[in-house]
């Protein structure tokens, strides 16, 4: 019987499919990555807009800005609460279908903000409507898309989608920083609406939920049927997350994200524009140091991917945290009126390492829990923004108690060092023994 197992042909237990594509052609995987890419960079303007509307909402309503950051900090817990469900959601009804009404729900909200007149709107229609359509749009979205059409190249096409959602802050913020300046906040929210909803058909007619859709193979991997909807979808998202907090890498990859969207779209995306206001640079100039930032991003979350492919993630985790730390503690001495060479040098630095630990952590998550790897990676992305709004709230909280935001750069360069000591001790999966000869 032994013998037998050893020598049986391993390919008559795989599923019977059409032939891998030839070699001169390009595997549809690659066409489904293209369209994931344009449509997270389509759906990134409403991630461009939130540090500009800031000042201009404070001027005009005389909110306070605690209470504009409390709305930012609304969307960005329920950008990351979302996503687990809507990994869940993907696998039931089809990601062509979650993401075309995710497109749906941010544009709605973000048109009706043009119509609001008090703080509680800005949080229903910005927070909750924006913060729940772009949580179905988030990185879960990418995750699960590479786990279903890529067997080879995972972590570099991961760095790729990564960097989408920067590349979409490179092309819109410049734009929506002028808009606010020289045509008020309003026709920002619309552009950032219209943006959306160009998006839809692209997603409609050219994405596809797996490769069986098409006849095909994941690429770099063997044919495979195409799994049954998975019914119950807010049940299994829980029942997911109950099985992977019983294990220590999961709160470990949750506390070192938690970090990373506290250093990033809490603190740098939320505050960067005003502090650089604080100390009297204007608003494009500051906005145009972020769509820097979003330069720099993509070639350093694409190499981040491919750097995932070849070393060990837990290593590389550590190096980009504790780089980020450094960063931080350096940024309020760079603070002034004007853009000067060390600040460039931290624009560039700091945008190298912005989400380049985003493919490492993915790595890890596939790594530890397997096929439900999307969804653990959704529920690790929600401490991501959990972090990331409580600094984005207690930002906004600390300018207005301390008239500066020096606080919270020193406090996140802190935690950043933490979060390298955490994912040097995250551990390795267990092995399955050897069978004996």
């Amino acid at each position: 019987m032994e013998q037998t197992a050893i020598t049986a042909d391993p390919a008559a237990a795989e599923p019977a499919g059409p032939p891998p594509a030839g070699r001169g052609r390009v595997h549809r995987a690659w066409w489904v990555a293209a369209v994931t890419f344009v449509t997270i960079v389509g759906a990134a303007a409403f991630a461009s807009l939130p540090g500009l509307l800031i000042e201009p909402l404070h001027a005009e309503f005389d909110w306070s800005r605690g209470t504009i950051a409390f709305a930012v900090a609304v969307n960005l817990a329920l950008y990351g609460l979302t996503a687990p469900f809507a990994a869940a959601l993907m696998d039931r009804f089809g990601i062509r279908r979650i993401v075309a009404l995710a497109l749906l729900v941010i544009s709605v909200g973000s048109l009706a903000t043009v119509w609001m007149t008090a703080a509680w709107q800005l949080v229903l229609f910005w927070g909750v409507l924006v913060g729940l359509g772009s949580g179905s749009m988030a990185l879960a979205f990418a995750a699960t898309v590479v786990n279903r059409w890529f067997t080879a190249r995972r972590g570099l096409v991961t760095g790729v989608l990564t960097a989408a959602g920067a590349s979409g802050q490179l092309v819109f913020l410049p734009l929506l920083s002028w808009l606010v300046e020289h045509n008020g906040w309003r026709p920002a929210a619309v552009t950032v609406a219209l943006a959306a909803l160009s998006v839809v058909p692209f997603v409609w007619l050219l994405l596809r939920d797996h490769p069986a859709d098409v006849g095909l193979a994941p690429y770099g991997g063997p044919y495979g049927a195409k799994p049954a909807p998975v019914p119950g979808a807010a049940r299994r998202a829980v029942a997911v997350l109950l099985r992977a907090a019983r294990t220590g890498p999961f709160w470990l990859l949750a506390g070192t994200f938690a970090i990373c969207g506290a250093s990033t779209n809490g603190l740098v995306k939320t505050h960067f524009v005003p502090a650089a206001h604080d100390h009297g640079m204007p608003v494009t100039a500051a906005a145009g140091l972020l769509a820097v930032i979003g330069v720099f991003d993509v070639v350093g979350t694409v190499a981040s991917g491919w750097f995932t492919d070849r070393f060990e993630v837990r290593r590389l985790l550590a190096v980009y945290y504790a780089l980020r730390g450094v960063s931080l503690l350096f940024l309020p001495m760079l603070l002034a009126p004007s853009v000067h060479p060390p600040m460039v040098f931290f624009i560039v630095f700091y945008g190298l390492d912005w989400v380049a630990t985003v493919p490492p952590t993915v790595a890890l998550c596939r790594e530890h829990y397997g096929d439900d790897s999307a969804i653990v990676f959704g529920w690790v992305l929600a401490s991501h923004q959990v972090g990331a709004a409580a600094v984005a709230f207690l930002g906004g909280a600390a300018r207005d108690a301390f008239g500066s935001y020096d606080v919270v750069w020193y406090a996140s360069g802190a935690l950043c060092a933490l979060a390298a000591l955490m994912a040097m001790v995250i551990r390795r999966p267990a092995r399955p023994a050897p069978a004996a000869a």
